[in-house]
């Protein structure tokens, strides 16, 4: 292990058990594999998966197999050469594991396996054990998903523009759905050369013709074959979605936002066709939606924009516009990467990150539904991901590139590697203060994940393994690019 920089944690969650005699567990994806600690003692209690067994490796699409790469051989090398952790790990079929979402009730955890696009359900046991109760490929990349109606339902945003909607349990008998069948009792192309003129429209002209003579007949297409619904869809990149209910209104609604600027508020099922309005403000994508419990009324917006937007959200109306940065016409483009709603005992707090930052920037949401700046807290390393507990703050941290880059790598791993930090709130503070907590982060940090052998951590690996962690970047239109 030594040697070797290791997978950071790229989403990390605080599941809260509820149930007498059940500790609560923090749950963090790392590379190929997910961790579950006690959140209290920052013991390892499990790591999933351990070995695939070949079951659930035929379960997947021949054409989505391959190899996995030596970056994602486990941790401990003194014991098993990399040869045979090699073979342990020959039925992964993916390298990272982008989304993970933990129900309120704390019983079950959804993750999202990067390559064969496949969301996975898992139980969680009272001694962290995660068991996978069902596997299930989208037909295109999923980029949000959330849990609705008391964590029963997946609503699934995808990187096409569409969401569906899926029991988080799945019934016994799976049923293939179509969708946008195609009528067999199509005719030849209705077109001729008197009515097309171009020259590239007359060769496809032609080039139907000659399919349509040889023999060839669209087929139907058919959707995944499972219980699902698609609710609405977007014309653009689908980037977060949010499921949410007013206090005084009895109807739920449906938040999403694109690479197109646009946040729009659709009914939740079964009326999501219907869109209510839309929140249009921002120049650039929409990376992040936040809506705090406590004020359900207000939403927090960020993207590639520098400046967040704070919305009354049923109403269309912005109430503030936060600068990010001093002087944005100085500071390199930057995106947000994350916005939570974050309550610590008497003061609620919006926390923001963004993209290759290793500050956390703090604002205190007033009554008003304004933000007001509070000092930031600086970390060690870039922020991935962030979660809350205890009156307390769980930072995932990147200890493998150098702070504020996004692919420029450190000279040496440290040992042990900084994958995790937490913060309180200091008590008796006037201004919002934290105060670093040492034991649980160094327990955690102290057992590691799995390496990043030196030979994947070169060339196009080391490409791929950057894109995988920092991927805003591609959100961007450049010039020229049709809107």
């Amino acid at each position: 292990m030594a040697g070797n920089f290791q997978h950071p944690f790229l989403r990390i969650q605080h599941v809260d058990r509820q149930s007498t005699g059940s500790q609560n567990l923090l749950i963090a994806s790392s590379g190929p594999r997910l961790y579950s600690y006690g959140a209290e003692s920052g013991e390892q209690l499990a790591i999933w998966p351990r070995n695939v067994d070949a079951a659930e490796e035929n379960q997947e699409p021949p054409e989505k197999k391959r190899r996995v790469s030596n970056s994602e051989a486990p941790a401990n090398e003194d014991s098993k050469s990399v040869g045979e952790a090699w073979k342990s790990l020959v039925s992964i079929t993916w390298s990272s594991i982008p989304l993970l979402v933990a129900s309120s009730s704390g019983k079950h955890v959804v993750a999202l396996t990067s390559e064969d696009k496949c969301i996975r359900v898992f139980s969680v046991g009272d001694d962290g054990d995660l068991e996978q109760l069902s596997a299930r490929n989208m037909p295109k990349r999923p980029s949000a998903i959330v849990l609705a109606n008391n964590d029963t339902t997946i609503l699934c945003g995808d990187k096409f523009g569409d969401v569906y909607s899926l029991p988080l349990i799945p019934g016994e008998k799976p049923t293939a759905i179509p969708s946008r069948p195609i009528t067999q009792t199509r005719t030849q192309p209705a077109a001729t050369s008197l009515t097309v003129h171009s020259k590239k429209n007359l060769q496809a002209l032609e080039q139907q013709k000659r399919q349509w003579n040889e023999g060839y007949r669209p087929e139907e297409k058919t959707g995944p074959a499972f219980e699902h619904q698609v609710l609405l869809g977007h014309v653009s990149l689908l980037t977060d979605l949010i499921y949410v209910s007013l206090p005084d209104s009895k109807r739920s609604y449906i938040l999403t936002g694109d690479r197109d600027e646009h946040i729009r508020v659709s009914r939740g099922p079964p009326q999501a066709h219907v869109i209510e309005n839309f929140c249009l403000g921002h120049t650039s994508f929409i990376s992040k939606l936040c809506i705090p419990q406590w004020a359900p009324e207000y939403l927090v917006s960020g993207g590639g924009d520098s400046h967040l937007l704070v919305w009354k959200w049923a109403e269309s109306q912005i109430l503030q516009k936060v600068l990010l940065v001093d002087n944005a016409s100085e500071t390199p483009e930057i995106a947000v990467r994350g916005i939570w709603a974050v309550s610590l005992g008497t003061s609620n707090v919006i926390i923001v990150s963004l993209e290759g930052s290793s500050q956390l920037l703090c604002y205190v949401l007033e009554p008003a539904g304004t933000l007001k700046a509070q000092n930031p807290i600086q970390l060690s390393g870039n922020v991935l991901d962030l979660t809350t507990a205890n009156e307390a703050i769980f930072v995932s941290v990147d200890g493998v590139r150098k702070t504020g880059s996004t692919q420029e790598w450190r000279e040496t791993p440290a040992s042990p590697q900084t994958l995790l930090e937490a913060f309180r709130v200091k008590t008796g503070s006037e201004s919002l203060e934290w105060e670093p907590i040492q034991e649980l982060a160094e327990a955690i940090n102290s057992q590691g994940t799995s390496d990043i052998i030196a030979a994947a951590a070169e060339g196009k690996h080391r490409k791929e393994l950057d894109e995988s962690t920092y991927s805003m970047a591609n959100l961007r239109k450049r010039k020229g690019e049709d809107d």
